[in-house]
Order: C-alpha cells, then structure tokens, then sequence
C-alpha cells in the first residue's frame, strides 16, 4: 500500500486567546509521507518568518528529493538511510537559511524556530526535531512523549533539579536550550520507529501541552481516535479554554495500514508498473 493511502493527516493552528497573531506552522504531504510544525520565536513578525522558512525548506526539499529516490536508499559513504539524512540535511539547511535572513535583515535580527518533523515510510517514521515542540505517539490506550524537548526545564528535570510535578508550575517552560535559526549550526535529533496500524502520532508546538495535560491529551485522543478532524479542534478548543497564552498547532497522523517498501521481485514489479 502507498503511504499517502496508508495514513491520514489532519492538521490545524489557532493563534490562541492571547497573541495578536500566529508565528506557528504547519504542512502536510501525504504523497510524500511528511509533516511538519514550526513553532516561530522573534520580534514583530519575525518568529511568522522564521517557522514559515523552516516548514517550506524541510517539505520543498525532501518530498522533490523523494521523487527520483527511495528514502529506504543507502547513502554509500555512511551507510545510513536516505531518509533520516534529508530530514537531517534539510533542518540543517533550513536553520542556515533563517541564520543568513537574520544577519541580512535587521527586523529579522535573532529570530529562530523549533521544528518537529516526521517522513514516514516502510512501516516506520522517522522524527527529526529542534527545541520544545514535540511527538506523542498514542497506542492503544498509552500515550508516549517520543521526542525530549531540548529545553532548560527538561535538563533540569534530567539533572535531578527538578521533579516532573513541580516542572509543570514552572516559569521556565519556555527557555529552549537549541532552535533552528539561532546559531550558524544546529544538531537535529533524529530517531527511527516502527509504526503500527492503529497508531496515532500527534506532532504539537508547546501552546498545546503548557495548556493541557498529557493525560486529558490520551484520554481525548483515544476518545476521537476514529475522527481526526473533530480531536484536532477538540484539542485546540482545550488549550484556548484553558487559557489560550499561546499559539497552539496540532498534526495529527493516524496509520491506516501497512506501507512496507516492496523488495526483491515484488520491487521489480511494482517499478515495472510505474513506467
């Protein structure tokens, strides 16, 4: 099965009960078997610029990339997967982008972004992220963070400093130890995990889970599960009911069936009937 038949992508973004306007983005391409959400920082509308540069750079790249290449393709110097060096390359690409605007552009000046990214194939995603914005992963009944946000509050809970129920109250939650854009260089996390039909991947910037917990996330999630389009603006609806202080951006992949990358003959085939 192709992946665009194989998930269904929903995807919103809501400027919040506070903010005069939304530095958050989102795109989707089911074809391609990529999302990706920006969550914008800077000055006017510099953060706005900021994520818009980054979801554009990562989907442009990476889905015209894929269209004369397999991301299950074997890079010949490291030996690692195509697709996990696009999304590495091309979040780096991206943050060399938001750096040259900035040094160019005085109204750009410090502007950056956090990114979470997935590029699904072969009955796995790979996740590539930069800052606070994060992946859940629902299965079955347990919802799972799959990214760790690169933040000073998730250090300090690492270090012992903090514990996870006092890190809720924090002042700090929004001190991002890496984005892309800030620095001329920027180290992407990238990870690779199996999916499962049934799974449901929630990609969010921090406006939703600083205003809701992570078990009324599970819990509305695992409720909607059969209809994305009404647990995305649930969610939405949450965050802004409980007080809304941020943008908030929600994507949601659910897997439908099985999109394995044929092999062998069944490959020769199937290529055969692409001519």
């Amino acid at each position: 099965m192709k992946v665009e038949d194989a998930i269904e992508i929903v995807s919103q973004t809501n400027p919040g009960m506070v903010r005069s306007h939304n530095e958050d983005s989102v795109v989707q391409d089911a074809a391609c078997g990529l999302v990706v959400l920006a969550d914008g920082m800077g000055g006017y509308n510099a953060g706005e610029v900021a994520s818009g540069i980054a979801v554009s750079v990562v989907m442009t790249e990476i889905c015209q990339h894929l269209q004369n290449a397999s991301p299950t393709d074997r890079d010949d110097a490291t030996g690692d997967e195509l697709g996990a060096l696009l999304l590495r390359d091309n979040i780096c690409k991206a943050n060399a982008s938001i750096f040259q605007a900035a040094q160019s552009q005085p109204q750009y000046a410090g502007m950056g972004t956090t990114i979470v990214s997935g590029l699904f194939y072969d009955n796995r995603v790979v996740v590539g992220h930069v800052g606070d914005s994060r992946m859940y992963r629902l299965r079955g009944e347990t919802l799972e963070i799959i990214t760790r946000d690169h933040s000073l509050l998730q250090e300090q809970i690492d270090g012992g400093m903090i514990s996870i129920e006092d890190a809720r109250l924090s002042k700090n939650k929004n001190l991002v130890t890496r984005a892309v854009g800030i620095d001329a260089e920027v180290e992407p996390e990238i990870h690779l995990h199996d999916v499962q039909v049934g799974d449901i991947y929630l990609l969010c910037s921090d406006g939703l889970n600083d205003m809701v917990e992570d078990e009324d996330i599970q819990s509305t999630l695992y409720a909607m599960q059969s209809n994305l389009p009404l647990a995305t603006e649930q969610l939405i609806q949450m965050a802004n009911d409980n007080g809304g202080r941020d943008n908030v951006s929600v994507i949601l992949v659910k897997v439908k069936g099985e999109f394995a990358v044929p092999r062998g003959w069944l490959a020769n085939l199937f290529n055969w009937f692409k001519k």
